[in-house]
Parts: structure tokens; sequence; C-alpha cells
């Protein structure tokens, strides 16, 4: 029997989605609550919480704050008094306050009136009003990080040319990551600065460059997201390519990437062309594009998201850009076969969990080209839609930071409890022979994923060993040293309990790709060969 939802409404309250996510991924874990939500009562949201088994009753409107819990009625009433506290709560007050009670900022206006030296606004409210704060801060002479989805596209296209029109910058709506002058927004790591821009219209993927670009010893100028609407045919790459023309114009940037899953053909025909005019080198990411393209004078182009990094750290540094690998190393290769011959001869399929879109995505084409066919909620050209995404079938590589798994939900990033108890399904699989996931460090995600994650593990092993089958598991941890979770304590955690963990997300693909391939399994497609 379902248990009941209980519910409670703030009238008239705001708060960013990012923080009604963690404050909704707090309530998610308390004991006796199955299922926690904090949400803008919108009618989109209000859908989400029907669809997440959180029944929805409450008299509330868009303005309003809806706070929905199901579970024992004890834990859900604590749940509930969580819920006030932490809504509640303020920020600390600036050191120069000196302790006096600071005015709320609830507009635009006020905050410029406060400081006039401000010039940039981050919007992140719900999608129907996104639009019209987004024009109120690009004609209040502000640029803008939209981190709101939802926008329509003709909404889009008017603040867009606003915003060219007056040299101002719009990065979004759904621009979940940027660096900024070296201050990290939204979903961003921790990274020195240097000499490279980054132009993305991937969140996921600019936090591997920005990152992969940290650990080779070189750091970042800007990062500056689009939005992943900019390169579609009906936007034109607006904010794309006044993003190439500032920091070709940035002195401190030497070296600029540009990353994107593959534009509409109109669209990547014009933003090269751009690029061919830029006076600052730059590297070029279409993230799973068909790799006709070859690099010409001034672009380089790459087809990994750590060869994006690794090759605009060689043309920083003066060094020749060498052909990337698609082949894992000999040793490599012999120390992941001996791991197959431990196996069942039943199990036989891949099965690939993701929190980052853009990690899926390049997952997918990766094991493609390997050919291994999946199952996705996501799939790339030639790959299958998987008809039920809560169940895998064959093999399947899923982006659970989608829309179909989020509904009423944090993103996996910032609370992976869902993503976990997916892991442990895998694991239940008898026909699971290779388990391959990602963790996201950094600003926005998890402060400490790792304790849950490795009580996951144990639990999978003890399932795994009690059905005298091994599994390996392939993880890429994406972060920097500098990040609040601190990659390397997070790699010696996974290392430790014998997980394997490659140094990039494209490498942990080759390598789940590679032990599958190794299956003796005569339904495998291995090489484009039965």
């Amino acid at each position: 029997m379902t248990s009941p939802t209980y519910q409670r409404v703030y009238s008239n309250l705001y708060k960013d989605s990012v923080a009604l996510m963690a404050i909704s991924s707090q309530l998610q874990k308390m004991d006796g609550v199955d299922a926690a939500s904090v949400v803008m009562a919108t009618p989109a949201n209000r859908e989400n919480l029907t669809h997440a088994g959180l029944s929805d009753t409450a008299e509330a409107g868009p303005n309003d704050l809806l706070v929905a819990v199901r579970g024992d009625e004890a834990a859900c009433e604590q749940a509930l008094e969580l819920a006030d506290r932490l809504l509640a709560e303020q920020p600390p007050a600036d050191s120069g306050s000196q302790g006096r009670a600071e005015q709320a900022l609830t507009s635009i206006r006020t905050a410029l009136a406060k400081d006039a030296a401000i010039d940039l606004a981050l919007i992140s409210v719900p999608g129907q009003y996104a639009g019209a704060e987004t024009l109120k801060a690009l004609r209040s002479g502000l640029h803008v990080m939209l981190f709101s989805d939802n926008v329509p596209v003709a909404t889009e296209l008017e603040a867009k040319r606003y915003a060219a029109a007056h040299d101002l910058l719009l990065m979004g709506p759904d621009c979940g990551t940027a660096l900024v002058n070296g201050v990290p927004l939204g979903f961003a790591n921790a990274v020195r600065r240097g000499a490279i821009g980054v132009v993305g219209a991937s969140g996921t993927g600019m936090q591997e460059i920005t990152s992969r670009i940290h650990q080779l010893g070189e750091g970042v100028s800007q990062a500056l997201g689009t939005g992943g609407h900019d390169l579609s045919e009906q936007v034109g790459g607006i904010s794309t390519l006044q993003a190439l023309r500032a920091l070709d114009a940035d002195e401190n940037t030497q070296v600029i990437v540009l990353v994107s899953k593959p534009p509409a053909p109109s669209v990547a025909e014009k933003v090269l062309g751009e690029v061919g005019k830029l006076s600052t080198p730059t590297v070029v990411i279409f993230v799973g594009a068909d790799g006709s393209q070859s690099s010409t004078a001034g672009i380089t182009f790459a087809h990994t998201l750590a060869g994006a990094a690794e090759r605009a750290v060689a043309v920083l540094r003066g060094e020749s850009v060498e052909p990337e690998s698609t082949t894992l190393p000999s040793k490599r290769q012999d120390q992941l076969a001996e791991l197959v011959t431990r196996q069942n001869a039943g199990q036989r399929y891949l099965r690939g969990i993701f929190s980052g879109g853009t990690f899926c995505y390049e997952a997918q084409q990766l094991c493609r080209s390997a050919g291994i066919t999946a199952h996705s909620n996501t799939p790339v050209a030639g790959n299958l839609q998987l008809a039920d995404i809560w169940s895998s079938r064959d093999h399947t590589i899923i982006d659970m930071g989608d829309d179909d798994f989020t509904r009423g939900r944090p993103h996996p990033m910032i609370d992976p409890t869902l993503r976990n108890e997916r892991l442990l399904a895998e694991f239940g699989d008898p026909a699971t022979a290779v388990l391959l996931f990602d963790v996201v460090l950094g600003y926005g995600s998890a402060t400490d994923p790792i304790p849950a994650l490795l009580e996951v593990l144990d639990r999978c092993r003890e399932i795994a060993a009690a059905g005298g089958r091994f599994l390996p598991v392939v993880v890429h941890v994406c972060g920097t040293d500098d990040d609040p979770q601190v990659r390397s304590t997070v790699v010696a955690a996974l290392t430790k309990a014998d997980v394997i963990v490659a140094d990039s997300n494209a490498e942990a693909a080759q390598m789940a790709a590679f032990l599958i391939t190794q299956v003796d399994s005569p339904q495998l497609i291995t090489s484009g060969k039965e």
C-alpha cells in the first residue's frame, strides 16, 4: 500500500530552484520519508509531483511554494518542520554589515540601487516568468546567466536579439554552468585562472573540459555557457557567436574551446565560418559528430571532451597536436581482459547510469563505435529508445539527469539517491556484465557523495557474490582537487573499493566497451561483426 502524502503551502514565497533541490535532498534522506519535493507550485511542477507519486491536493498557485512529502506520518511531520526551518534561514550577513540586518533584494532594481557596479544577473525562476525577468535585466544593462529552462523559443530569440544589439551576453536559457572572472556559477568546478577560454552549449561538457585543463596544469580565463538550444536552427547560435567574439577580443584568452552536441547543419556551417575568422586558435568538439571534419589553420577538431582539453593545452604550449587514441594501451587491455575470465556465461550486457547528459551522450557514441547498440531514454543515432526507463533491457545507457527522472525529485548530481537505487537494480540483474557510471563534483553537486555510494557498492558486491557473479565497475570522476569534495580523495575511496576509475569520461566508456567486447556471447555485436 502506498504511503500518504503530506503537503504544506507557503503563499507568495519564492526560492531559487537550486536551493529548493538542496532542501528536497535533505528531506528525502530522512528516515521514514519515502519521497519529498520542494517546488514552486507551477502547473508543470504540480504535474511532476503527480508523476513522482506525490499526490497533489493542495490549494496553491504559481507564486506559492509547495512542500510535499510521502512516508509515515511522524517522519513526514518532522520533514515538514525541517522544511520550515530551512526555508526561513537567511544567508549570513557579509563582513561589512557589522551584524546589521540587510534589506532583502526583491528585484533587479533594488539590487542595482544598492550596488551600481553590478553587471551580471543570474536568473532562476519558473520558465513562464524567466523571459520577462531576463528582459528587465538586459534593459538595465546587465549581462545575464539564465539558469531557467522551459522558456519558449520565441522568448529566447527576443531576448538574445536584444542582448546582441546592446552588446550584452545572454547565457541560456537552460544554462547550468559558467565561470566568469574566476567565479563558478551554477554547476561548475573550482579551476585555476589561465589562458584557455571555453564556450559551451553543454554543461557537463564544459565541466569535463575545464576540469581536465586544470588537471593538466593550465587554467581557464572564462567559461561561457550558451544554453542547450542556442545552436538549434531556430536560434542560430546567437550567444555562441557573441561569446566567441568576446573571447577573441579578450587579451587574457590565448586559446578557445567550443563544445556542443552536433549543431543544426546550417548553424554549424555559420559558426565554423565565424571561428575561421578569429585571431585566437580554437579547438572545436561537437560531441558525437561524424568525425569527417579536418583541422585547418586556426581550427583544431577534437572527438572527445578530454581530447578537446588536451588539444587546447597542447596548442597553448606550442606543442604538436597528436591524434586522439581510439584504443586502450595493451597493458590496460590485458588487465581488463583478465576480469572477464572471472564472470559467468550469462553476464553479457553493459549498463551505463549517468547523471551528466553529455557524458551519457559521449558514452553512447563511443560504445556505438565499438559496435555496441544500446537502449536509452536519450538515444543517439543508431541506438534504441528504452521502452520503460525504470527497467534496463539488453545493453542500456541512461541519463538520470533527464526530465523523465527528475520530475518532482532533485537532480542526481545534487542527490544521487535515485542513481544509487538504480545501481542496486543493475547489480541484481544476472545478465549485467559491466557497470559504468559518473560522479560529478563541484559547486552545486552533492557535498559528500562517497559514503552513501560506498555503502551501495558494498551492498552490490554482496548481491553479486550471493549469485556467484563478478561484476566490473567503471567510473569517471569529473572534478578537481580544488573542488569542495576533493577529487583525489573521492578517487582514492573508489579505488580502495575495487572500482576502476578512469581519467576521463571517454576512457571510462572505452574501458566498458572493451570489457563487453571480451564477453563470450553469441548475441553480442562486437567491432561491427556478429
